[in-house]
C-alpha cells in the first residue's frame, strides 16, 4: 500500500478559472474505467512545459512539443491511459495529430492549439477509434471542479490519485495552484516527471512561464526515483490563465514572481513526493540528503548512487541495517577525489560511519529501529563545501516484480 499517502476528497481541489476539465471511460486497454481526460483553457491562457529526454520519446511528446512551438494560444490538452503510442513510428504521430484534430473538431479551434499526451503500454498502437469515440462524452463533461476526477483518469498502476492544491496572495489577490499528476513505476525523470499538469490563475509572462516550469521539475520531479527508469512519455505542463486580477507578473527578480514560484513547486514538489510513496510495491518512503558537497553535480551523483542501488532498496524494505551497502554506493557515485575519511554518514538522527568506518558510539539496535520506520532519512555529509541536495525514493518489494511481471496482461 501507499506509505502514508492522506486520502484525497474532492473538496480539497481548488478549480482554476479559465480552466475546465471533462472526462470519459473510453475502454483504452479495459472497460469501465476513466481512461480519457480532456483539459479545456480559456482564450489568453499560457502553457510552457518539459518533456522526457529519453531518445525514443512517444508520438505525443514529439507533436505536444511540435504543437507548442507552432502556437503559444493553446485551447486544450488531452491524455489517454491505457496506450503510450510509444515506438509506434510515423503512424504513432499520425494518430496523435488525428486526435488532436478531433478534439479541435469538438472545440472549434485549430489542431495545433491541442496537446496529446499519452501513458500505458509501449509499442502498441494507439486505438484512434476509442478515443475518437470517447472525447464527446469527455467534453461534455467538462466542468470548473474536476480536478478529482481528472487525477483518477490518468492513472496507470497507481494504487492513489496524485493531487495537490495551495493560495498565495499577490498584490492584494488570490492565487490559486492545483497540479495533478500519475506515475508508479518507471520512474526517474531526465526533464520532469511522469505526467504532471500544474495550473494557476496567476497573471505571467509567457517566458517567465517556461523559466518557472523548469526551476519546479528541478526542484521535485528530478528529484525522485523508484526504479531508475526514464520513460518515454514524460511531460511535466504548467499552465496561467490569468484570471487572478493581479497585475501582471513580467519580472523575474520581483517578489511576485517569487511567491508564484515557490507555491507552483511546492506543489509539484507535493505530487513529486506522492510519486514515490505509491510507487510500484513501495513500503518505505525513503529521504536521501547529501550536504556539505562541493557543488551540486557531486551532490546529486551521491544522492542517485544510494536511491537507485537494489541492494540498498531491498535492505530497507527487509529493515535490515546492512549499512555497508551504502557506504559502497557513495564509493562508485563518481566523485574521483573523494575522501572517505572526511564522510558522515546518519540514519535519521543516528551517526552509522565517519573516519571511514564505523561510528565509535553507532548500535545494530540504533539502525534497526530506524528502519523499522515507514519513513527514514538517509543523510550523507561530506564535508567538502556548502552545497546540499535531497532526492525522494522508496524501497523494493516482492510486489514491484509483481506488478512489472503482469504488466501487460
Amino acid at each position: 500500500m501507499p506509505v502514508n499517502i492522506s486520502t484525497l476528497h474532492p473538496g480539497h481541489l481548488l478549480p482554476i478559472s479559465g480552466i475546465t476539465l471533462g472526462v470519459a471511460e473510453a475502454g483504452i486497454k479495459k472497460p469501465g474505467r476513466k481512461d480519457l481526460l480532456v483539459m479545456v483553457l480559456d482564450e489568453g491562457s499560457h502553457v510552457s512545459g518539459v518533456f522526457t529526454q529519453n531518445r525514443f520519446c512517444a508520438a505525443p511528446v514529439i507533436v505536444a512539443k511540435q504543437h507548442l512551438t507552432y502556437s503559444s494560444a493553446i485551447r486544450a490538452m488531452m491524455v489517454n491511459t491505457g496506450n503510450a503510442n510509444a515506438g509506434t513510428g510515423e503512424a504513432g504521430i499520425q494518430h496523435a495529430v488525428a486526435s488532436c484534430a478531433e478534439l479541435a473538431r469538438l472545440l472549434g479551434c485549430a489542431t495545433q492549439q491541442v496537446l496529446p499526451f499519452s501513458t500505458g503500454v509501449i509499442m502498441e498502437p494507439l486505438p484512434l477509434d476509442k478515443i475518437v469515440a470517447g472525447l464527446p462524452a469527455a467534453v461534455a463533461n467538462c466542468k470548473a471542479d474536476n480536478w478529482f476526477n481528472a487525477a483518477h483518469a490518468i492513472m496507470t498502476t497507481d494504487i492513489v490519485p496524485k493531487a495537490a492544491s495551495r493560495q498565495v496572495q499577490i498584490d492584494g489577490k488570490t492565487v490559486t495552484v492545483t497540479g495533478i499528476a500519475k506515475g508508479s513505476g518507471m520512474i526517474r525523470p531526465n526533464m520532469a516527471t511522469m505526467l504532471g499538469y500544474v495550473a494557476t490563475d496567476a497573471d505571467i509572462a509567457p517566458d517567465l512561464l517556461q523559466s518557472m516550469v523548469r526551476h519546479a521539475a528541478d526542484h521535485s520531479f528530478n528529484r525522485i526515483t523508484v526504479d531508475g527508469d526514464t520513460s518515454t512519455n514524460d511531460a511535466f505542463i504548467l499552465l496561467a490563465t490569468g484570471k487572478a486580477g493581479h497585475r501582471a507578473i513580467t519580472r523575474q527578480d520581483g517578489a511576485a514572481y517569487s511567491v508564484l514560484q515557490e507555491a507552483v513547486t511546492a506543489v509539484a514538489a507535493d505530487l513529486a513526493k506522492m510519486i514515490v510513496r505509491d510507487g510500484e510495491g513501495a513500503t518505505k518512503f525513503i529521504t536521501v540528503q547529501v550536504d556539505a558537497g562541493k557543488n551540486s553535480a557531486e551532490c546529486i551523483k551521491v544522492a542517485y548512487a544510494i536511491a537507485h542501488s537494489p541492494l540498498i532498496k531491498t535492505a530497507f524494505f527487509a529493515s535490515d541495517p546492512n549499512l555497508g551497502r551504502i557506504l559502497a554506493a557513495i564509493g562508485y557515485a563518481g566523485i574521483d577525489d573523494l575522501d572517505v575519511s572526511g564522510i558522515q554518514l546518519y540514519l535519521d538522527d543516528i551517526l552509522v560511519a565517519e573516519h571511514g568506518g564505523r561510528a565509535s558510539r553507532y548500535r545494530e539496535e540504533d539502525g534497526q529501529r530506524v528502519m523499522n520506520q515507514p519513513e527514514i532519512t538517509v543523510r550523507v555529509v561530506l564535508n567538502r563545501g556548502l552545497v546540499s541536495t535531497t532526492v525522494w525514493t522508496c524501497d523494493f518489494s516482492y510486489d514491484y516484480v509483481r506488478i512489472n511481471a503482469s504488466y501487460r496482461s
